[in-house]
């Protein structure tokens, strides 16, 4: 479905890279809120439900080998593992010459025969390195040389550098949040899963203070719907640590590049490695510092980027010890010269080009 997520909203950015390149873009999808965004951007949209979780799902690959059939598709790009299934099996079943297969890796997938779609592509897109030696580990049949690391990009335009809200904002923003207000904000955007590392953020608001040092603690996006007992345990680890009037949990908000904007530090302190860790491209795009975890994506992203924001995982004492070094003077921070969106773009519409220089020919198992 194309509601959300880190691969459906990179499936728009390269729908529309390939359209603004005079490109036929097709994506097919069960629908969703941004199918509206890709009509519009100029894109076709095929509704077939590929992503539903069913043993009936496999009888729509005849209809799918009929669409690319019909539309001449040169390439194929599978984003997650069941319409991957289907975009495969559909490919092996057409005539010659068949479109080129390609899958992006997004995520660390549980290993096993499901989940080996994902590297089964004539080319596989890891979004980190970190995504390229999971494939590697598990996936040994799979050759290096049809690995092919392209992150994932911020927008210059959404977050611009040294961008700051206008005043309405922030007189609104406050008047929501007054317990804000006030002194610096440390802002960690995550949606409401453990693994996300609120409770760390709420003991780093405690360790501070403790220390002496004012800041407030904004858990934006934690307060979802169905994560009731979740956001009550934080709050009640809030009132036990003495932080309940210094912090707020909101829900997820449109207006995030503004929150991160006014923040003086942006936060990721996943427990678990993230395959990439997009919120830190974003914060450092806007000009913003960010301390996080040094493991996984976000500790490749820190190393790269910006080296003084890294902390062990699990550390509380460095994480509060570098927390009141980045809020008294943080290190000077450079516009993005990668990670950008049109550095992952450009590179996957040049892969797109090598494969489509390339025959196409018959197909067995990967």
């Amino acid at each position: 479905m194309l509601n959300s997520g880190g691969a459906e909203r990179s499936a728009l950015e390269i729908a529309r890279a390939l359209v603004e390149a005079g490109h036929e873009s097709i994506v097919v999808s069960g629908g969703g809120r941004l199918v509206t965004q890709l009509v519009a951007e100029g894109s076709r949209h095929i509704e077939l439900p590929i992503g539903r979780k069913s043993l009936h799902t496999l009888l729509l690959v005849p209809r799918l080998r009929r669409i690319l059939v019909e539309s001449g598709a040169d390439i194929v790009h599978a984003r997650s593992r069941l319409p991957a299934w289907l975009g495969w099996r559909a490919i092996n079943g057409m005539p010659v010459p068949k479109p080129h297969f390609v899958t992006t890796v997004h995520g660390l997938n549980s290993p096993g025969w499901y989940s080996s779609i994902m590297a089964r592509g004539d080319r596989v897109i890891c979004v980190s390195n970190l995504v390229r030696d999971h494939v590697l580990r598990h996936y040994r049949k799979t050759s290096p040389q049809r690995l092919v690391l392209i992150p994932r990009g911020v927008d210059a335009a959404e977050f611009p550098f040294g961008h700051q809200p206008d005043d309405e904002w922030r007189a609104r923003f406050f008047a929501e949040y007054p317990h804000l207000d006030g002194a610096p904000l440390l802002t960690l955007p995550a949606r409401g899963t453990r693994l996300k590392g609120h409770a760390d953020a709420i003991e780093l608001l405690a360790d501070l203070k403790d220390r002496g040092v004012d800041a407030r603690l904004l858990l934006l996006g934690a307060r979802e719907p169905g994560r009731e007992a979740y956001v009550a345990e934080l709050e009640a680890l809030a009132a036990q640590r003495g932080v309940s009037g210094h912090m707020a949990i909101s829900p997820p908000r449109a207006d995030v590049r503004d929150v991160m904007a006014v923040s003086t530090l942006v936060l990721q302190l996943s427990t678990q490695h993230e395959s990439f860790g997009r919120t830190v491209i974003e914060a450092l795009s806007l000009c913003r510092p960010v301390l996080g975890y040094a493991h996984g994506g976000v500790g490749e992203l820190l190393t790269d980027l910006y080296p003084s924001g890294r902390v062990p995982p699990g550390d509380r004492a460095r994480l509060a010890e570098r927390a009141a070094d980045l809020m008294r003077a943080a290190p000077a921070i450079q516009p993005l010269a990668r990670y950008r969106l049109s550095d992952m773009q450009e590179a996957t519409l040049a892969l797109y080009g090598e494969l489509a220089a390339e025959p196409r020919r018959r197909r067995g198992d990967r």
